[in-house]
């Protein structure tokens, strides 16, 4: 197993020392050196695979992202941080190879992936609590299943959580060529709900609009085209918006309908300073975080709202109206390249490890 910026006990439990057992065999791993502001951290690692336990699952990981928070938890700036040595990622599927005794609802075969932030995905193998594991389809497509409980959970609740949203209501967001963007297009897509989405202008321009429309946008403008007059007449107000990013958010703000809510999903030093203090005071807009970690913090006796949310992604995936997001797969031995072109501008394809 390999990894980059979590500890190598978060195998077993999020920040929690794995009990001291015999290991089996071992197999690679990916250590960073230290937590600091640079990607030039990793090495890989032979690391040891303990022995099944009661209650755990041994799994061949399968395929794991690099998402954004990944970066952070490397550079020793994200919410969640961990004493070295550590194996980083957040998100992945894996294929379940054997199970202890104890395990009720997972068998040999099955697909899994986290069913919280912090497992390690970013190795080869790994013995998980049975608790810390989801099942998904199997027969679902890979990327989807590996990019499948952080972005699309994300959009998923922002559209269902912020405002009360009906077929034919409008969402507006910003950064809607990320991960989070694209699955909000496609979910608003299959619940009928449209979608206005701003991008930042760039070379390659129309070639990324007729990507999100394809995936079912119905509208694609840049921040200069946002900021003309003549927008407000061609959209319908918005009922919701979930915005990142200063220098565009504020004119998402300006573009909400009264009394609604704007959601941010990405950390900004300077966000709220950036909105205009009108659309609070005069328009009642609502500012509200939101981190999909922290969400199942607090549902985590609610097992029902994440198997309910989990099988609502699953069936829209296999009846095609949610596929993953842009991808670039990599092998294992080029993760340095991998890190280095996630950190790129404008960067609208995401680093897949392939393990």
């Amino acid at each position: 197993r390999w990894g980059c910026g979590c500890p190598a006990s978060w195998g077993r439990t999020m920040g929690q020392e794995t009990p001291a057992v015999a290991p089996d065999f071992t197999c690679p791993a990916l250590l960073p050196i230290s937590l600091i502001a640079t990607l030039n951290l990793g090495q890989l690692k032979e690391l040891e695979v303990p022995r099944l336990g009661h209650s755990d699952v041994h799994v061949k990981m399968l395929a794991a992202p690099i998402n954004p928070a990944d970066i952070n938890m490397i550079q020793g700036t994200y919410a969640i941080l961990a004493p070295l040595p550590a194996v980083a990622g957040n998100e992945g599927v894996g294929r379940v190879l054997e199970v202890g005794p104890g395990v009720t609802a997972l068998r040999p075969g099955d697909w899994v992936i986290p069913a919280d932030a912090g497992l390690g995905t970013w190795r080869t193998q790994a013995v998980f609590p049975e608790a810390s594991l989801l099942q998904v389809p199997s027969d679902i497509p890979l990327l989807c299943a590996a990019t499948l409980s952080v972005n699309p959970c994300t959009a998923y609740r922002m559209l269902a959580d912020f405002e009360s949203l009906a077929p034919g209501d409008s969402v507006i967001q910003n950064a809607a060529n990320s991960g989070v963007g694209q699955a909000v297009i496609q979910i608003a897509k299959a619940t009928g709900i449209r979608t206005i989405n701003v991008v930042r202008d760039r070379p390659d321009l129309p070639k990324l609009v007729e990507r999100l429309k394809a995936l079912g946008a119905d509208h694609v403008i840049t921040e200069d085209m946002l900021r003309k007059p003549e927008m407000k007449e061609i959209f319908k107000v918005p009922r919701s918006a979930q915005c990142c990013g200063a220098r565009s958010s504020k004119l998402l703000a300006a573009s909400c309908h009264a009394h609604m809510g704007l959601g941010t999903h990405l950390g900004e030093a300077d966000l709220t300073s950036c909105f205009l203090q009108s659309a609070f005071i005069f328009r009642d807009v609502r500012l509200r975080g939101f981190w999909m970690t922290q969400w199942k913090k607090d549902h985590a006796h609610d097992k029902e709202s994440l198997s309910s949310m989990m099988d609502t992604l699953c069936q829209l995936v296999q009846r095609g109206q949610l596929g993953a997001p842009a991808c670039t797969t990599v092998p294992l031995e080029d993760f340095k390249e991998a890190l280095v072109a996630s950190t790129q501008p404008f960067t609208s394809s995401k680093q897949v490890l392939l393990l």
